[in-house]
């Protein structure tokens, strides 16, 4: 970490917070001297909590997961843009596969695992270590009673105690990653029969037992220990608050069991209502995170119902409104846009062959609510036919909610459909514009006037004030271009979090906000609505934003989008509020599928039965861009994490002195 960051990160604290980071790192120099024991009681007995359901599923496709974990048996673990890593069974835990980089095994909480040279990309180290493979072998050997695959979660885990010893090394720095970790293992314990599972019996299998639950104990002391608070005080505290709120009702075997459960579930129902708005969208921005937080509530939720200790009413109707929120921007085509950050993270892998996160997610959402709403939306899944001998719910959801979850799901009435349910959500300032919603002439706008991020850090936000998507006829059009990289490629991470990767305006070459390092915001743009209008015949929306209040000649970005419903025409109206000689760049970012043709003002675009003809401000000169690399990246779009490929950027750009009003057109024609 170089001084530069510690500098702009310590700037981003309070006087509060900067006591409790030196009270952290004391702590660990007390642990690195081995002044402080984790090793855990003997349990008094055996006891585990219920599980989330209470019969587990089994009308699975067996196939699929035998096929799943034999993949792993064999050595061959999904890793991102690994789709197949050949890490070996078992693996080598702390050896990166990207790289191959191997990870010293120093005292984990003084491991710098930003450190590229020292430990190679972290993530890839970090995502085997959640063990959501685990899961995937334990629900094998659930279905078909096996033995190979229990013995293979037993050889899994042991390798994992042999190879990464408390307290050391990079799987020994992250609570998130302690609390994933651990809300897999919750998952698999339950089921391989728990206590009475084939794995523990003889002497051989009591001590792996003991093994497994003092890692447990460990994981949960490590937690309890390192929160994340203060200005990091996001999506990783709610995660670690699941993690240990999940272990202490699955394992409540030492006198510490109880106190880690209350703390956890007062504070994960206070951080939820708390990071999650009233309007039911997640504050970090980022939509992927909102998806992942929602399955944080509804694991740890289904949990606490299970053994007797249900959150509040408002909780669940806070993640009732999270859901609301998907169904909302979701277009017909099923898109839901990449705002913010997006990392693939999932909290745990219950379909080793995952469909759509989204339309899972409001599968799971129709049956806990009875939402007729929740259930159109998630038809369908991935626009495949519905498995008739299955159901026509995805696997995540029978997992999450049983065999009878098909059932109900089935039994909603439809008839109680109205649609879209919301199309303002204020507090995270987006609104969705648009005409004929659900159907083959769809036109979905999502207009973004929110906030750059969550906290002082914004870790997880994007430079992309007033900017939009826009897709017709459920095809993606206009897109947010994703996140491709986190902690490596330092080159990328900035581009696509930067606002040239998204369909607004850029003043003098440099973004909105001002970044600090990959995480870190140090200056904010202040977006605001002004105006939002809808009639029979049209819908307004106008924000504007100070970003570029920052230029020695200081500029407010104003814009104004007004859709014409019957004309199915859309006018996008900036203006550029200052003085001055000013270099403007404005992007529109189209998805991959369409082809983009432009001559001198005019751009026509074709996706499947939509034409799009766009006419750009006769004040700026038009350029089309496609998988440029320097001298910096345009045109390209990340669907998934550290992979990227090639799309179609315009840029209309050129100089302007004093304010100026850039006008632009389009006009959708459907050939169906």
């Amino acid at each position: 970490m170089s001084l530069k960051w510690k500098l702009h990160r310590l700037s981003a604290m309070s006087g509060w917070e900067v006591g409790y980071r030196v009270k952290q790192r004391v702590q660990a120099s007390v642990e690195q001297l081995g002044l402080h024991s984790t090793a855990p009681p003997p349990p008094a007995r055996n006891e585990t909590g219920a599980a989330w359901v209470a019969t587990l599923p089994t009308e699975f496709n067996v196939d699929k997961y035998r096929r799943a974990a034999d993949s792993i048996l064999d050595g061959r673990f999904p890793v991102f843009a690994l789709t197949a890593a050949p890490l070996g069974f078992p693996p080598q835990w702390n050896r990166d596969p990207k790289t191959g980089r191997q990870a010293p095994l120093r005292f984990g909480k003084t491991l710098n695992y930003r450190d590229e040279s020292l430990v190679g990309d972290i993530k890839y180290l970090w995502e085997p270590s959640r063990h959501s493979q685990l899961v995937t072998l334990a629900q094998a050997w659930h279905l078909t009673r096996e033995d190979k695959y229990a013995q293979g979660c037993r050889t899994l885990l042991e390798s994992w105690f042999d190879q990464c010893p408390y307290p050391s090394g990079v799987h020994w720095t992250s609570s998130l990653e302690h609390s994933i970790r651990l809300v897999n293992w919750s998952f698999a314990w339950h089921l391989l029969g728990a206590d009475a599972a084939t794995i523990f019996q003889g002497a051989a299998g009591e001590g792996f037992k003991r093994r497994w639950l003092t890692s447990v104990y460990q994981h949960c002391q490590f937690i309890a220990g390192h929160f994340s608070k203060y200005s990091s005080a996001n999506n990783h505290l709610l995660g670690e608050l699941m993690g240990l709120f999940v272990a202490s009702l699955t394992w409540p075997l030492w006198k510490r069991s109880r106190r880690w459960k209350e703390h956890a579930q007062r504070e994960l129902e206070r951080e939820m209502l708390l990071q999650n708005g009233q309007d039911g969208v997640n504050r970090e921005q980022a939509n992927w995170y909102h998806h992942e937080v929602a399955d944080m509530m509804i694991v740890s939720g289904l949990l606490a119902r299970a053994n007797g200790c249900d959150f509040s009413t408002a909780y669940w109707l806070r993640l009732r409104g999270m859901l609301q929120y998907i169904a909302s921007i979701m277009d017909a085509g099923g898109h839901v846009p990449n705002f913010g950050d997006a990392d693939d993270a999932i909290i745990a892998r219950l379909d080793p062959e995952p469909s759509d996160v989204y339309r899972s997610l409001l599968a799971t959402g129709a049956v806990l609510f009875d939402s007729a709403e929740f259930k159109f939306k998630s038809s369908s899944l991935s626009g495949s036919a519905p498995d008739r001998v299955f159901g026509n719910i995805d696997d995540k959801t029978r997992w999450l909610l049983g065999d009878a979850a098909a059932i109900r799901f089935e039994a909603i009435d439809m008839s109680r459909v109205s649609l879209p349910a919301r199309l303002d959500f204020p507090n995270a300032g987006y609104y969705i514009l648009g005409d004929r919603f659900e159907t083959a002439r769809e036109v979905r706008i999502v207009a973004d006037a929110g906030p750059l991020g969550y906290l002082s850090i914004a870790a997880h936000g994007h430079a992309d004030a007033l900017s939009f998507t826009l897709s017709a006829a459920g095809k993606e059009i206009l897109i947010d271009p994703g996140t491709y990289a986190y902690h490596t490629q330092r080159v990328w991470r900035d581009y696509f979090k930067g606002t040239s990767a998204h369909n607004t305006i850029r003043v003098d070459g440099v973004d909105q906000s001002v970044s600090g390092g990959n995480f870190l915001w140090i200056k904010h743009a202040q977006a605001q609505v002004l105006a939002v209008e809808r009639t029979p015949l049209a819908d307004r929306w106008v924000a504007s934003h100070d970003g570029y209040s920052r230029l020695k000649h200081p500029v407010i970005h104003r814009r104004e989008l007004l859709f014409h419903k019957q004309q199915t025409r859309l006018q996008v109206t900036d203006e550029l509020l200052g003085a001055g000689v000013h270099e403007v760049e404005m992007f529109w970012h189209f998805a991959e599928q369409c082809a983009v043709v432009a001559n001198g003002r005019g751009v026509r675009v074709s996706c499947g039965d939509v034409l799009l003809s766009m006419t750009l401000p006769e004040e700026l000169h038009c350029n089309v861009h496609r998988g440029i690399e320097r001298p910096e990246p345009t045109g390209w779009i990340s669907r998934s994490f550290d992979s990227k490929a090639p799309t179609t950027t315009v840029i209309a750009k050129g100089r302007i002195d004093g304010g100026v009003r850039l006008v632009t057109r389009f006009n959708f024609d459907f050939r169906s």
